[in-house]
């Protein structure tokens, strides 16, 4: 079982795309090569033909990206409310925030908590604004906490 800490949730919230913006760029640079090659050669076709297959290429990898910061802005604002959460289980039971972990990156019911070595099942209101811990047992206790 995988549980996270506050500093792993804080420093893993912005994600990497510099593959995709690399692809982008590059079939960017096709696409004006094809065109002057076209422009120069306007009777070779196959110019033509290739700036086209890279800007369906461009457009295609332009959606992706756009599907993919959406779907990182969502993921990034629910574990933006996982760090209050966590804070606020460890004002409650007084310990530091670094003893807390929990088994999610974003706030869900029936999460696992993680406080010291005691664990307990979250049950969350409809609209996340209070909580009860209820006392669970896990039955894997090969724990791997990412800080």
């Amino acid at each position: 079982m995988t549980f996270y800490s506050v500093s792993y949730l804080t420093a893993h919230q912005q994600m990497n795309q510099l593959f995709n913006y690399l692809a982008m760029a590059i079939f960017v640079l096709l696409v004006i090569i094809t065109s002057v090659l076209y422009y120069r050669h306007r009777l070779i076709t196959r110019y033509r033909d290739l700036g086209i297959i890279f800007f369906l290429l461009l457009l295609l990898t332009i959606g992706m990206q756009v599907t993919k910061i959406e779907r990182n802005n969502t993921q990034q604002a629910q574990t933006a409310e996982m760090i209050p959460f966590m804070k606020s289980v460890a004002r409650d039971h007084g310990v530091a925030t670094e003893d807390v972990s929990v088994n999610s990156t974003t706030l869900d019911d029936g999460i696992i908590v993680r406080i010291k070595r005691a664990d307990y099942r979250v049950n969350l209101s409809p609209n996340h604004d209070n909580y009860t811990l209820t006392r669970a047992h896990v039955v894997n206790h090969q724990v791997n906490l990412l800080k």
